[in-house]
């Protein structure tokens, strides 16, 4: 492969292939380094893109006779959809292609009776959920970015989110997909039927390859019945003990309407509940507590779900299970509660932040917390460890924060990092976790794999990229 790389590199000028990029999607959808700085980073990252060119295909047929053309040439290609991924899945460099699905965002009728839509891999997930609910439906996928993520994104990255609990991971969501693999050949499935166990169910090999086994530009999604009565609460507890006996009660009695459990930490908790920081939730409880709960629950049947709402409510305080709660008594009561889980900002603004998602057995998480912290401010006394997550699925988002007297040069923020990595991921090991949950591999997690997967699972891994993309021109050096 390498001979061949260098071939390819010496024999066709870059030139020429932008060239012949620009004729399939027309050469005002080749945007050239220059043009490419003009575009940000990242979604948290305002630092200019840098790539050799930017390509805007507007179908799969434009998807496939660019991606034939960079195999040819062993140019390497990375997709960029609503860039808004943790693990730096979407990152490129000068030598890189990026392929852009902004264009690839159509979105056809709902097909009402059988609860199905086909997107493009480009529309953004929020226009998605309006799409479904204007349909009288809805589609069982949220996630904080909701407003900027594209459906292309969530499924390579098989994207968890707020509803996992109810509806289960991205994967649960996806009944078709078209994929362009790295030659250009096109893989088309779009089904729309929820049983078709005909052979090798393909699709799944791209849910959560993180654009490095092939392209997906279209997909069917499947869409639910619509759940208009909406029950929110916030929940204080003094143990974690508490907050799993809570679980366990709410899922049996809500079961079914069950939509959200999320844990927020004290650390996290108080502060984005900071009145003397601008942007901050209000705080409906006391902010002295150790552990917050969002529990939600969704229902056809306002006064029924409600009732059985406030019914467990009312059980669990009388069982001393709950401290304090308060229930939203309107959509902007239940914004604000929201708030206080999904706004990170706050806590990306300290410098450094090492940011992390991982999973692990619910019964092992409070220790495995404590243990973390202090294993942490035996290195950095100062440190603030913010944790929040989807607690029903065994899903933990950590942001560590320790203190830096003054910036640090790249080298020490590294070393940082790198201890800080090792402290969060190897106890993972043992405790049969992950190092990650959601966010996917990318290329911050790459040296820690072998940690969550096994030699057999990495050497099949390898196995698959390279009968997929054999000259790995998709995403390259990603994942493994």
């Amino acid at each position: 492969m390498a001979s061949r790389e260098k071939d390819i590199l010496t024999s066709k000028s870059t030139a020429s292939l932008l060239h012949a990029i620009g004729q399939v999607v027309g050469a005002e959808h080749v945007l050239d380094s220059d043009r490419v700085a003009e575009r940000a980073s990242h979604f948290w990252d305002s630092s200019p893109l840098l790539a050799l060119a930017l390509v805007r295909p507007a179908d799969t047929a434009q998807t496939a006779a660019v991606l034939k053309l960079c195999n040819d040439a062993n140019q390497p290609v990375v997709t960029h959809g609503g860039v808004t991924g943790l693990v730096q899945g979407d990152k490129s460099d000068a030598r890189d292609i990026i392929l852009s699905t902004e264009r690839l965002n159509d979105i056809e009728p709902v097909e009402v009776t059988g609860r199905t839509v086909a997107v493009g891999s480009g529309a953004i997930l929020h226009t998605i959920q309006q799409h479904a609910i204007e349909a009288g439906l809805q589609f069982g996928l949220d996630l904080g970015a909701r407003g900027s993520c594209t459906i292309g994104g969530n499924i390579a990255t098989n994207a968890g989110g707020l509803q996992v609990l109810r509806y289960g991971m991205t994967r649960e969501q996806i009944l078709g997909l078209e994929v362009v693999l790295a030659d250009g050949t096109i893989l088309s499935s779009m089904n729309s039927m929820m049983k078709n166990n005909a052979g090798y169910d393909l699709k799944h090999l791209f849910i959560g390859s993180e654009g490095t086994l092939g392209i997906i530009t279209r997909a069917v999604l499947r869409l639910r019945p619509a759940t208009p009565a909406i029950d929110t609460a916030l929940l204080a507890f003094d143990s974690f003990d508490n907050v799993t006996t809570m679980l366990g009660l709410a899922g049996a009695e809500l079961n079914g309407t069950l939509d959200a459990f999320e844990v927020i930490w004290k650390p996290f908790y108080q502060l984005n509940t900071n009145s003397a920081r601008e942007g901050t939730s209000q705080s409906p409880l006391s902010r002295d507590h150790q552990i917050y709960v969002i529990v939600e629950s969704r229902g056809a049947n306002a006064q029924q779900c409600s009732q059985a709402f406030e019914q467990v409510l009312e059980r669990a305080l009388d069982q001393a299970i709950i401290a304090d709660a308060v229930i939203a008594q309107s959509e902007r009561e239940r914004a604000n509660i929201w708030h206080i889980r999904e706004h990170i900002e706050i806590a990306l603004q300290h410098d450094p932040v090492f940011v992390y998602d991982i999973s692990l057995p619910i019964v092992a998480m409070a220790d495995y917390l404590d243990n973390l912290e202090a294993n942490l401010k035996a290195h950095w006394p100062e440190v603030i460890v913010y944790a929040y997550g989807h607690l029903a699925d065994g899903n933990l988002h950590i942001l560590v924060a320790p203190p830096a007297a003054t910036a640090l040069t790249r080298t020490e923020h590294d070393t940082w990092y790198e201890l800080s990595n090792n402290l969060v991921y190897q106890p993972l090991q043992a405790l049969g976790g992950s190092i990650s949950a959601e966010h996917g591999i990318g290329l911050t997690k790459k040296s820690y794999l072998p940690l969550s997967r096994t030699q057999a699972e990495i050497d099949l891994m390898r196995t698959l990229k390279h009968t997929l993309d054999p000259y790995a021109i998709l995403n390259r050096n990603k994942v493994i």
